[in-house]
């Protein structure tokens, strides 16, 4: 009962691909790749998913309910953290994120965001996007000795997984806060823009939790061995999207956030300036800080499919 796109048969071949489906080389019992519950080929509609890097490829299995068959491009990294975590060579998880266990909401940084500014290239098209680095334009500026300018300083991005409650129904959030300011491209001022720069992007401001934010159209979550890999975002010039924001290493979630996603097949993405959230050791409280920041105008967010769907 397996599904292979064209787009997979294209890259594994006519021969591979016919004896997936003839059920040779079929796995029977898997982990899905998206909501990382237990499938099986044999009694269920599965879909092939292949995570291609640039060097490595490797083939997983999906409920055809929770992704179609797919070709996904991700990093060398990527590809190689996803197999750790397929042949359960993991260990414990990242120290930053060691101190989140389910269900307290599990939190991840990383260094790498992306804006296109009034001057940036649109990137070339390839296996694997590469984004912007924070540098020029995620700064924030530390105060310099008298007479001198301030310091660009990188901000990093932290992003918290949890479960909001809207209305009755509990769904799959992310929050992404900047430990520092966020600095237009090419700017010189010393102001907090990151909001702004993300409503120019499609994010649309919250004032109320009891609602689900908008979709922003071309954006989406990536989850891979259920975890979250990266937020990708359309590309300046078209072609594949790019990673807005990528984990250093796969981020873990709690069973859960998967669950939630899993029923509706979509992430709220939540974002605030630097210092508006900090770190919340509950999911209530979470929401707390969340409402705390919509009634002050302080919070944006979309919503977004999973990559692929």
């Amino acid at each position: 009962m397996l599904d292979v796109s064209d787009d997979v048969r294209a890259e594994i071949g006519d021969e591979e691909a016919d004896r997936l489906l003839a059920g040779d080389n079929a796995p029977g019992a898997y982990d899905c790749t998206s909501c990382r519950t237990p499938g099986n080929t044999e009694q269920e509609r599965t879909s092939t998913v292949l995570f291609v890097g640039q060097e490595t490829a490797v083939l997983a299995f999906a409920h055809a309910t929770c992704v179609p068959s797919q070709v996904v491009a991700v990093s060398e990294d990527q590809l190689r953290g996803a197999v750790r975590s397929i042949t359960g060579e993991d260990g414990a998880p990242p120290a930053a994120e060691a101190s989140h266990a389910p269900p307290v909401p599990a939190a991840s940084y990383a260094s790498t965001s992306y804006f296109p500014g009034p001057e940036a290239a649109a990137p070339a098209p390839s296996p694997a996007p590469v984004p912007s680095p924070v540098s020029p334009v995620a700064a924030s500026h530390t105060p310099a000795p008298s007479g001198q300018a301030p310091v660009p300083q990188q901000a990093v991005l932290g992003v918290t997984s949890g479960v909001v409650l809207v209305g009755q129904e509990a769904c799959a959030a992310l929050v992404v806060e900047p430990t520092a300011p966020i600095i237009r491209p090419g700017s010189t001022g010393h102001g907090d823009e990151f909001l702004q720069l993300l409503s120019e992007q499609g994010f649309a401001p919250v004032v109320d939790l009891g609602r689900p934010p908008a979709p922003n159209p071309g954006w989406s979550v990536l989850l891979a061995m259920g975890r979250l890999h990266a937020v990708l975002m359309p590309a300046p010039g078209g072609g594949r999207p790019v990673a807005w924001w990528q984990a250093h290493s796969p981020m873990p979630l709690s069973e859960g956030w998967r669950s939630a996603v899993g029923r509706s097949q979509k992430v709220l993405v939540y974002a605030a300036a630097a210092g508006t959230i900090g770190t919340q050791p509950r999911e209530d409280q979470l929401r707390a800080a969340l409402d705390r920041a919509a009634a002050r105008g302080a919070l944006v967010g979309a919503s977004m499919p999973l990559a692929g769907t």
